[in-house]
């Protein structure tokens, strides 16, 4: 919302205790983006299986998310999703400038969450988690932001 800076950029979705699946738009180019490391298989799956998941009731659908160039100028498309009601919003973005990513899904849910009866947690699932992990270990390696030796050994246990 911030960036585009429009407060009524979201819509209502149904997408509450929802396993869907990611789909890539034709031709996208994954480098330097979460997914620029993912096998292909697992990209494959994520556009066929039910295998990310979704808790949400608002999102920003691609002809809002285009029509605002705020929001398009700054970031780009990278995963739209459909909700129970079978509208799509956008479920990735990768800023156009910046490190900066985007979700409107829970990587973190498959590996971590088990309260939820939907939740998918096949090796599949686990693999999304760990792909995404994976990603934001390397992005935040890339700054040079480091404590001290002695800041780090202070808040040893």
């Amino acid at each position: 919302m911030i960036v585009s800076k429009d407060k009524n950029i979201l819509e209502e979705f149904s997408a509450i205790d929802y396993p869907s699946t990611l789909m890539f738009p034709r031709n996208i180019n994954l480098n330097g983006t979460a997914f620029e490391r993912f096998p292909p298989y697992l990209l494959q799956k994520m556009a066929k299986e039910n295998i990310v998941m979704e808790h949400h009731h608002y999102g920003v659908s691609p002809e809002k998310f285009h029509k605002n160039k705020n929001l398009s100028n700054f970031f780009k498309i990278v995963t739209t999703s459909t909700c129970k009601n079978r509208k799509v919003y956008v479920s990735s973005v990768q800023a156009r400038k910046y490190p900066v990513t985007g979700f409107q899904w829970h990587p973190e849910k498959n590996a971590y969450e088990w309260g939820l009866p939907g939740i998918p947690h096949s090796e599949s699932a686990i693999q999304v988690t760990q792909n995404t992990a994976n990603f934001f270990v390397r992005e935040s390696r890339k700054s040079s932001n480091r404590p001290s030796n002695g800041e780090v050994l202070e808040k040893l246990i």
